[in-house]
């Protein structure tokens, strides 16, 4: 989730650069090429902790199926991959709730 929500944050700042004509200032330019840069960094970081999360993951099922039987295993697999989608879930709801809020304010605002 992390990583999807760089990858767009990242693509929507270079959509922008790419759409500055001429006419952009240096700053603004400047200010978006950092934020750039920043997210670059970030989406790499992701990419490694995501990397080492997957590795963690395979130990763990490694030692969890020197002890669980093959039903009880997938059972595992199943709950943490049900958990996940659940989370991200969730947390779309919410922005969605949020987004909703701000919208019924604004509308408040301009009766």
């Amino acid at each position: 989730n992390l990583l999807l929500s760089l990858s767009g944050r990242l693509a929507r700042v270079e959509n922008v650069l790419s759409s500055l004509g001429d006419n952009a200032n240096s700053e603004e330019r400047s200010s978006l090429n950092e934020k750039r840069k920043l997210l670059a960094g970030q989406h790499e970081d992701a990419r490694e902790l995501k990397e080492n999360l997957d590795r963690r993951e395979r130990v763990v099922l490694d030692i969890l199926g020197n002890y669980l039987s093959e039903e009880q295993l997938q059972d595992y697999q199943h709950f943490v991959k049900m958990k996940s989608a659940l989370l991200i879930e969730q947390r779309e709801l919410d922005d969605k709730i949020k987004l909703g809020q701000e919208q019924l304010k604004c509308l408040m605002e301009s009766l």
